[in-house]
């Protein structure tokens, strides 16, 4: 598959440190050398990075998401291996790579996006019909549309999907970008229920709003709401729950979470404790899990250490919830 570098054990072990006396992650993990062999192998989970920031770029917002995947991966592989998690329950794929656009104009940043959601969607949907949850590390958030697109077609069906997210995502689809990955899911049939949990008021737009109150199929619950009723995070995303299927796929944008490094940093939003809780504590099978926009640097100049940190406790979290 043109853009996918499969990893083998000396990529794992490069960003492992082992130690003696204890076991790693990076130690443990399953590793393949070809798509053609995730049906044989045992893990369940299956994790693979797409580190690029083309679509937050088409978007008009700042670059950096594309640093995140290494440096998250690392901080995961080097996990300790027990018994909550030992490891050969997770199979690192690997990561995608993409040549930026010749030209750094909108058109030719919004091509190239494109040309990202043809290569992704084909490998979500060889992991779902290989029967495995795929785990992915962005990248801009325009590759929820890939995703939910791969698993749609595996399935045979739109599907549910809940995202934690301070912006609905839903700018006209005119272009593609990171705004936008949900609006081509609903538009080309992919997309059957949108529950949008921690949407910020100050930053999405009156069309946005405007849609959402129009389509009986996307419910949201305000970040402001949520201040205000003064309740538990996972009392007050029960009724969004309670509307989507049994099965649905779980987005993390993790600039709903304050304070850390991503694409639109915010000073006010979830913790990540209370993003922790959401996935310890879900309820619904998880048909996978996407957290994007984060960064440890941005093209700003901004940086941040704890931005791989965090990924790797969200991944180990999910991990541990579902298998």
């Amino acid at each position: 598959m043109e853009g996918l570098k499969i990893y083998g054990k000396e990529d794992i072990m490069a960003l492992t440190g082992p130690r003696e006396g204890e076991t790693k992650l990076g130690e443990r993990v399953q590793v393949i050398s070809a798509l053609d062999q995730l049906k044989a192998s045992t893990a369940r989970f299956v994790l693979l990075g797409i580190p690029e920031d083309i679509g937050v770029r088409a978007n008009q917002g700042i670059g950096g998401a594309a640093t995140a995947w290494i440096p998250a991966l690392k901080a995961l592989l080097n996990t300790q291996s027990t018994s909550f998690l030992p490891g050969p329950e997770l199979l690192i794929l690997g990561h995608f790579h993409f040549q930026e656009p010749a030209e750094s104009d909108m058109k030719a940043l919004e091509a190239a996006v494109v040309q990202i959601d043809e290569q992704v969607y084909p490998v979500i949907r060889e992991i779902i019909e290989a029967g495995k949850v795929p785990i992915v590390i962005g990248g801009g958030h325009n590759n929820a549309y890939p995703i939910i697109k791969g698993l749609s077609l595996a399935l045979q069906k739109p599907i549910d999907v809940l995202n934690i997210d301070a912006h609905a995502d839903l700018r006209p689809a005119n272009g593609r970008h990171s705004g936008n990955g949900f609006s081509y899911a609903i538009k080309n049939g992919f997309l059957r229920k949108y529950a949008i949990f921690g949407l910020h008021q100050n930053y999405n737009n009156t069309g946005i709003l405007d849609q959402i109150s129009e389509n009986p199929n996307i419910k949201v619950l305000f970040f402001d709401d949520l201040l205000k009723n003064n309740q538990p995070v996972m009392e007050q995303l029960q009724p969004l729950l309670k509307n989507l299927a049994n099965e649905i796929g779980l987005e993390i944008d993790l600039d709903c979470i304050e304070n850390l490094l991503s694409s639109a940093f915010t000073p006010s939003g979830f913790n990540i404790n209370d993003i922790r809780r959401i996935i310890l504590g879900a309820e619904k099978k998880l048909a996978y899990m996407h957290i994007c926009e984060g960064a440890v640097l941005l093209h700003d100049g901004r940086q941040s250490a704890g931005t791989a940190k965090a990924i790797a406790y969200l991944v180990t979290d999910f991990i541990k919830a579902q298998k």
